[in-house]
C-alpha cells in the first residue's frame, strides 16, 4: 500500500493494515469465519461476512497492538449486537492483556453513525459494553480514537469518541451526539437544515472541534500523516486526566450558552476558549 494515499478513501481492512507494522496484521473473526448479524437477514438487509467490524492484531512500532476499525459503507457504520460485541471483546482482551504484563495498544477507527436501529436495544447494550471497556483499558495504555470521514462519529459511539485517550481527526470528519438528519428531524430545518453542508462541518466538523478543544489533533488525510499523529498521540502515554474525567467543566461551560439563540462555530469555540489550540 502506498503511504501517501487518502486514508479516507480506504476501506476499514486497508485502515487497519495501513496502521500495524507491515507484516504484523493478523485479523480476528475475518469474513470466512462468516460472523454476522442474525437479525437483518428477516429484514431484507443482505448481511455481512464480518458485520462491518475489523479487528486486527500485530505491532505498532514492535508494541503488540490491537486496531478496530469500522466499515462505514456497511449499513452506515451503524452498531449492531455482533459488530459491537467484536469490539467490546476485543479491547476487554487488550485490558486483560495489559493485566498479565503483555502492554496492549488500542487504536478505534471510527467511521459509525451510531446504534444500528434495526437491533435497537441490543445495539444500545453493546455500545455500552465498549463504552465500560475503553474506560478500563484506557487506565493501562492511550486508546486512540481517529475520525477521518466520511460518515462521522455520532449516537452512543460519539461517547465512546469521547472516552478514548486522545482523538484524531481531519477536517472531513464530523463528531456530534446526534446527526444532522436526526437535529433537523426533532427541532426542524430552521434550527438545523442537514442538506447546508458548510454549516454542518461549521457546527460538528473536525477543524471546529479541534480548535474548541474537544479533540487533540487535526491532520491532513494522507496515511502518513494519521499514522504520525497515532505515533505521536501513543507516544505520550496515559493522560493525568482524561478529557471525560473534567465534565464539571465542560457542564459549567456549556451552562453559560442561553439556547434561546441559534448556535454557530465561533460561539462554540468560545465556550470552550480556555482549551482553544494555536
Amino acid at each position: 500500500m502506498r503511504n501517501d494515499r487518502s486514508f479516507i478513501e480506504l476501506r476499514a481492512r486497508e485502515r487497519a493494515h495501513a496502521l500495524l507494522d507491515d507484516g504484523s496484521y493478523r485479523e480476528l473473526l475475518d469474513p470466512f469465519e462468516g460472523v454476522m448479524s442474525p437479525w437483518l437477514g428477516a429484514q431484507g438487509i443482505v448481511p455481512q461476512a464480518d458485520d462491518g467490524m475489523v479487528v486486527a492484531k500485530g505491532t505498532i512500532n514492535s508494541q503488540p497492538s490491537v486496531v478496530i476499525a469500522i466499515e462505514g459503507t456497511f449499513q452506515g457504520g451503524s452498531m449492531g449486537e455482533v459488530s459491537g460485541a467484536k469490539m467490546a471483546a476485543a479491547l476487554e482482551l487488550a485490558a486483560e492483556d495489559n493485566r498479565n504484563g503483555i502492554p496492549t495498544q488500542a487504536v478505534l477507527c471510527l467511521e459509525t453513525g451510531g446504534v444500528r436501529l434495526q437491533e435497537a436495544n441490543l445495539g444500545l447494550a453493546a455500545i455500552a459494553d465498549i463504552h465500560a471497556a475503553i474506560v478500563d483499558l484506557r487506565r493501562y495504555t492511550p486508546v486512540v480514537g481517529i475520525i477521518t470521514g466520511t460518515v462521522g462519529c455520532f449516537g452512543g459511539m460519539s461517547i465512546a469518541a469521547a472516552l478514548c485517550s486522545y482523538l484524531i481527526v481531519t477536517r472531513e470528519a464530523r463528531l456530534g451526539l446526534n446527526g444532522p438528519q436526526v437535529i433537523e428531524q426533532e427541532a426542524g430545518i430552521e434550527e438545523y437544515d442537514s442538506r447546508d453542508r458548510p454549516f454542518i462541518w461549521r457546527m460538528t466538523g473536525g477543524e471546529t472541534r479541534y480548535q474548541s478543544g474537544l479533540v487533540d489533533a487535526l491532520v491532513g488525510d494522507g496515511v502518513n500523516a494519521v499514522k504520525n499523529a497515532m505515533n505521536e498521540a501513543i507516544a505520550k502515554g496515559v493522560p493525568a486526566q482524561h478529557r471525560s474525567e473534567n465534565y464539571a467543566w465542560y457542564l459549567d461551560r456549556l451552562s453559560t450558552f442561553d439556547t434561546r439563540q441559534q448556535a454557530d462555530a465561533e460561539q462554540i469555540k468560545q465556550i470552550f476558549a480556555p482549551e482553544v489550540k494555536g
